[in-house]
């Protein structure tokens, strides 16, 4: 990599809210990461439906491509992309693409789970995936479209989940990664293949589904016509560990492999690395998830609703012109009494309100709970029920894992909100490791690598990731306190 030296790679890290594009260099046992494009993504509300807007994506993709070169970044080995879980583009006979991708917030999958349920049991549907049960899980985004009797679907040749749509758009290779494939609820753990069986009950077309490829696969170069319109030499294409998640727990900068980790964004999502699948009657009563990871491992956790809480309060309190800066609003927290009243961060009723700040106090009424009536108190209630709901998979993931964690290894960009991380600490009664905040990107990049030869594997990788980072320590703090006010939190919300 011709700017600063180092054997450089682009990763193209896409979230729920934003999309960025870094670039790595690894040089001497060091990993360097550097961010050169960063740009929006917002649903688009079209009529009664809430779309992706995966052509502006694309846009932003080939963007990054541009930047790097202009950059002066004229020799990198591959570039890779990840993003969030569950969501598809279909491409039809010709290969085109049928439709904008539905965003999982979208209510179409309104009471579908329950109608699959009636077909396939939910003790079968997890005995053949892992999975637990999200109402927008990609199995019920199909169903609900075949019930609506969707064109896209019965024009379908292909489906491709959002990473391996840019990356045909980028090679016109066609493949489903791993990780990102075992979200679908739809894929066999054991086999690591679609679930004929599964697919056949419900009455998908089975010839939708392309071949499952490991992360770290090598898929193909940029199309020519990409070069050419891009003024760039042609780049290899890597399959990351395209699930975000599954990127960000590669780069947990952990020694050995008995550690538990929280990816922190607008979702959180906790477990621990497993060899094999925990398909246990606990797991699927307390809703765990079995998700593929890098290197054989699976992860064995859980998703929380996350920071996307006070990111809804936020945008609401700046739509009623009442802006203020997430730094604002935490000092309005730490003004306010703590443990007054707790939510259920996974309720659904918090997944997509209209009013975020009024479903919080609905909630508190519908609890008997003393009604928020300033911001600092509706986000000091949100923090510390995310805290309790931490602790309360963590212990989870202790029992179906059969591991004790000494402490908590929290990366991702909810690691800037010093406050959640100190409640976490407190609440789970041990210390809370931050760092990196970009690990999901870094995860990218490390996959990347340990495909190009130049790292030996996951945990060298990881080795590395804790050489180059640093990582902040909270500890745990009014230990008393929180631990009279948990029950309290289980009492409230019975969970």
């Amino acid at each position: 990599m011709s700017r600063s030296g180092g054997v450089g790679v682009l990763a193209i890290d896409l979230g729920a809210s934003s999309g960025k594009a870094l670039i790595g260099s690894l040089d001497d046992r060091r990993l360097s990461v550097t961010e050169i494009h960063r740009f929006p993504n917002e649903p688009v509300q079209l009529n009664n439906r809430l779309h992706w807007d995966v052509l502006r994506l694309y846009h932003e993709i080939k963007q990054s491509i541009v930047k790097s070169r202009q950059l002066g970044y004229s020799e990198l080995k591959s570039l890779a992309v990840d993003s969030w879980a569950v969501d598809f583009g279909l491409l039809g006979r010709n290969g085109e693409l049928l439709g904008n991708p539905y965003h999982y917030r979208d209510h179409h999958t309104d009471g579908v789970m329950e109608q699959v349920f009636g077909i396939v049991p939910s003790e079968t549907i997890f005995s053949h995936t892992g999975i637990q049960f999200l109402p927008f899980n990609t199995i019920y985004q199909l169903y609900a479209m075949k019930t609506a009797g969707s064109p896209q679907l019965e024009a379908a040749q292909t489906l491709l989940m959002i990473p391996d749509l840019f990356v045909y758009f980028l090679t016109g290779e066609t493949y489903t990664e791993f990780t990102n494939a075992s979200t679908t609820q739809l894929l066999n753990p054991l086999q690591k293949n679609w679930d004929s069986r599964l697919i056949e009950a419900l009455g998908l077309p089975s010839r939708i589904f392309s071949g499952v490829v490991e992360p770290g696969t090598m898929t193909g170069t940029l199309l020519p016509s990409v070069s050419s319109e891009l003024n760039v030499p042609p780049l290899s294409v890597i399959a990351t560990a395209e699930h975000d998640t599954a990127s960000a727990v590669a780069a947990v900068p952990s020694t050995g492999r008995d550690f538990a980790y929280l990816s922190c964004g607008t979702w959180s999502l906790m477990g621990t690395e497993v060899d094999k699948p925990v398909l246990s009657r606990q797991a699927l009563d307390w809703n765990f998830t079995n998700e593929g990871g890098v290197n054989g491992t699976f992860r064995l956790l859980k998703n929380i609703m996350g920071l996307w809480l006070l990111q809804e309060c936020r945008r609401v309190w700046e739509y009623e012109g009442k802006a203020s800066s997430y730094e604002d609003l935490l000092r309005e927290a730490d003004g306010s009494r703590p443990f007054r009243r707790f939510i259920d961060p996974d309720h659904l009723q918090f997944l997509n309100p209209a009013h975020m700040p009024n479903q919080i106090r609905q909630y508190c009424r519908d609890t008997n709970q003393p009604v928020p009536e300033s911001r600092g108190e509706t986000v000091r209630c949100i923090l510390e029920s995310l805290a309790m709901k931490y602790r309360l998979v963590l212990e989870r993931t202790e029992a179906l894992s059969g591991k004790r964690f000494d402490g908590l290894h929290m990366v991702g960009g909810g690691i800037h909100n010093a406050t959640l991380c100190q409640y976490t600490a407190n609440a789970i009664g041990k210390p809370v490791w931050a760092g990196p905040a970009e690990a999901t990107a870094i995860g990218n990049m490390a996959v990347q690598y340990i495909a190009l030869g130049e790292v030996g594997g996951l945990q060298e990788a990881r080795s590395i990731i804790k050489e180059s980072f640093p990582v902040q320590t909270y500890e745990p703090q009014d230990t008393a306190r929180w631990e009279e006010a948990y029950g309290n939190f289980r009492r409230i919300t019975k969970c």
